[in-house]
Order: C-alpha cells, then structure tokens, then sequence
C-alpha cells in the first residue's frame, strides 16, 4: 500500500528534529502521492523535511494538528510495532507497583503522547482495559491495539471496551459504537485504589468511567482530613469524598451538579460503609455563596475552564472567581485543595491566578504543595503540553 509523503516547509523541521509529536499543517509545504490524492483522514503518512529527508510517519488529519506521530524511525507500522509500545507502558506500570497490587487494580496503561502515541488512552480497571481513541488513526488500528492488550495480559484480561463515540464524533461521519471489541467473561464492576473501593462505570460514566490522575492528590488528602469538616466539590463520583472518610475526617459533604454524580457518590460511600456524609445536587458557586458552614477543608476540582486558547481569558476569570470565594469563607487555618485541568492554563497561570484571588480576599496563605498528574499519566519530555493537572494544597490564615 502505497505511503503517501508529507514535504515541510524549510526551516519548519526543527519542532521534528527536538522529538516534538506534533505536525501542524501550517508547517506543510506539499504532499507528494502517486495516486495524486490527498491523505484521509487517519491515514498513515511519512513527514521529511525540504531536501527529502526522512523525519517521522504519523497519522494525517485535516486539521490544525495536520500529523500526529507515533514514530520517528522508519519502520514497519505492524501488529509487532503495537505489541511493543503496550508492553513497553505495561513496564512502566509494573516499575511503579501498579501492575500486580492487592491494594490498586485501577490505573492508567497508555497516556498518548506521554507514552508515545498521541491520541491514545488505555485505562485499566480491574481487569477490564478502557479505549478511547482521540483521533481516526488509533480508532483504524483499534483490533491491533486490542491484540497487543491480549498478547501483554494474557488470562489477566477479562474484557476490552472500545470508548470512543463521543472523542471521535466530529471527526468523522461515519459511526463510531462504544462496544465490547473482546470479552472473556463478566467485568468486574468495583475497583480498589489504595484499598478504598469505587464503582466502575465505562459504558456511562464520564471518560472512561473514573478520573485516575487524582490518585495521588486523593491519597494527600487523608494527611488533613481526620476529624475535620470536608467539603468536596464538583466530586464526580466522590473520590475524595471516600478518601476523607477512610481517614476519619468528622464530616464530608460532597457537591455536584449532577445529579447522576451523586448518585455514584451516595453508591461509592454506602460500598466502603461510612456514615458522616451528606450530598447536594447543586452548582459549587451557588453553593458557596449560600454556605454559613465553617470547613476546614475545601476541595476545587473543577472540570476544564478552557478547552482553547480562545477561551483562556474567561478561565481566568472563572478560576479567580471559584477561588476567590472559598478563601473568603474558609476557615482561619483551614486547607484549601484547587486544581485547573485545563491544558491551556499553564502551571504559572494558574498559580498567578490562585495569587490574584488571595490578594483581593485579603487573607494570608502558605503554599504547603504542589500537586500534579501521577505517573501512570506521564508527560514526554518532548511534549510539555502534556502537564495538563495542575494543583495547589494552601494553608489559609
């Protein structure tokens, strides 16, 4: 089958030549096929430079991001290549006590650029692997990816669901089914993540069903929860919520506006069997501006205030505003856990945000942590853009 070739502009090979994975169309000078058609989208392609020298193949999209990378060696794209990049994450796990562990059996196998191939995500949950394809060209090679899985985790792998309907959806007008792709026998529905249990959800769920890149800001949260007031909000499926409940805080109160979250909040503390907990369908900002409660312990992790760069200014703002008001109200000694997962709010941003919220409240704050992605979400060095979590735990005065 005949590779069609992408040829850059002079001087655009440099982002290449550094290992970035990310090809943007206007670096393209022309395509080079001997059909004389363009690539479709998802197609794999080679990327050289002006003189015609080799720098990577990908796969081309009829979009800003014209080529997203998965190999910078010319080298056969076969079921061996894909064999090895889901081992090669496997190893990874295993190095960081993920892969065999009585206390977690949920975590993250393959974070897209972090892990080599943009645009896929692999979640492992109990025996089940979640994929969810980001672009048209992981979702074509979907049964390679889904035979490497087998290959890797042998009788380990139970199920294989293929979740990429709603990432895909404006990418292509053909159908893209959320699906079983393999199955050998009944998925587990519950999870362990440091022994603390949590239902698991795929088919329905956000996501793939459960936000694992707060695993370790969950497991920091136990240090300042006993016999405190908790209050978690936007909590999903109440994450932090059980955290602080498993480390005795005196009450959690978890806040979300929908109402199937809470559902899957109320169903998470009934699984560990704790009592002190109470839910509220309701926006967070509605609800801070109505609370008279004196929590020691504040949770902000909203959902992503900017997808775009466009939307940047009004994240800003939304950020100050959210935070603004839950270091007015907290109390004196009180600590505030904040997060921004927007990958457009660089790290900086968001702590010179954080700082303009603290200034007009007026209170003092010390900085006690930052806090990031954990390592089964691992960013390229290559690819900064990857660092997308972002978070500070402060002490307010």
């Amino acid at each position: 089958m005949e590779i069609k070739t992408i040829v850059l502009n002079k001087g655009k090979e440099k982002s290449l030549e550094r290992k970035h994975p990310w090809l943007f169309s206007g670096a393209i000078n022309r395509i080079i096929s001997d059909t004389g058609e363009a690539p479709e989208n998802g197609e794999l392609v080679d990327v050289v430079d002006f003189k015609n020298n080799f720098l990577a193949l990908g796969h081309f999209s009829d979009a800003t991001i014209a080529v997203r990378i998965i190999s910078f060696k010319q080298i056969e794209i076969d079921q061996e290549f894909w064999n090895s990049k889901v081992q090669s994450a496997y190893n990874v796990r295993t190095s960081l006590g993920l892969t065999e562990n009585a206390s977690t059996n949920i975590y993250r196998l393959m974070h897209a650029e972090g892990d080599g191939i943009p645009g896929l995500i692999i979640d492992f949950y109990n025996g089940t692997a979640i994929i969810q394809a980001h672009s048209i060209g992981i979702y074509n090679v979907i049964n390679e990816i889904s035979n490497a899985l087998q290959h890797v985790y042998g009788k380990q792998l139970i199920a294989i669901y293929s979740k990429s309907a709603e990432s895909l959806s404006k990418q292509t007008e053909e159908e893209v089914v959320n699906e079983y792709i393999y199955k050998n026998g009944e998925p587990n529905l519950v999870g362990l993540e440091n022994e603390n249990q949590f239902n698991l959800d795929w088919i329905n769920g956000q996501k793939t069903g459960f936000f694992l890149d707060q695993r370790e800001s969950r497991k920091l949260i136990a240090d300042y929860s006993k016999n405190k007031k908790v209050l978690n909000t936007f909590c999903y499926s109440g994450g932090f919520s059980i955290y602080a409940l498993k480390a005795n805080a005196k009450e959690v109160h978890s806040v979300d506006s929908s109402q199937k979250a809470i559902d899957l909040v109320d169903k998470n503390v009934k699984l560990n069997g704790y009592k002190n907990h109470k839910s509220f369908t309701s926006d967070t900002l509605d609800y801070l501006k109505e609370n008279t409660i004196d929590y020691d312990v504040i949770i902000l992790d909203p959902p992503a205030y900017a997808k775009n760069f466009k939307a940047k200014h009004n994240a800003i703002q939304g950020y100050k505003r959210l935070n603004l008001m839950a270091i007015k109200q907290i109390k004196p000694g009180g600590i505030l856990f904040t997060f921004s997962c927007s990958q457009v709010i660089n790290r900086k941003l968001f702590y010179d945000t954080i700082t303009a919220a603290a200034i007009e409240a007026g209170r003092n704050i010390r900085v006690l942590n930052h806090l990031s992605q954990p390592a089964d979400h691992p960013v390229s060095i290559y690819h900064p853009e990857g660092e997308y979590l972002k978070g500070l735990v402060l002490c307010v005065e």
